[in-house]
């Protein structure tokens, strides 16, 4: 069955592709000290977003070799990247909860 293209909530362009992921996150959750849940915010980051941190940021990998381990372009990396380091330093600014979940990935 197509993921994209057909029926409710048609996108324009291409599908988005599934990244390779090597690793499920052990912490899906992250809430700041001291702050009241019922009046907190929400930063939803995405399994493969995280990836793509955890590939350039800790481990050091180039955008290129950290592409080609999720079987992606180079440039669909670089974007992936940028929205995953977007949420985070907002999330982190700002005060607010971050969530990991969801996504398009495969597993290796």
């Amino acid at each position: 069955m197509p993921r994209c293209g057909h029926g409710y909530g048609r996108r324009r362009g291409r599908c988005r592709g599934r990244r390779w992921i090597e690793q499920l996150p052990q912490t899906t959750y992250f809430r700041p000290h001291g702050q009241p849940q019922d009046h907190i915010n929400t930063t939803l980051l995405t399994v493969e977003e995280l990836e793509a941190l955890r590939l350039v940021d800790l481990e050091d990998l180039t955008q290129e070799e950290a592409a080609a381990m999720m079987g992606v372009s180079r440039k669909t990396l670089w974007n992936d990247l940028q929205r995953a380091r977007k949420k985070v330093i907002n999330a982190l600014v700002n005060g607010y909860e971050i969530r990991i979940e969801g996504g398009d990935y495969i597993l290796k």
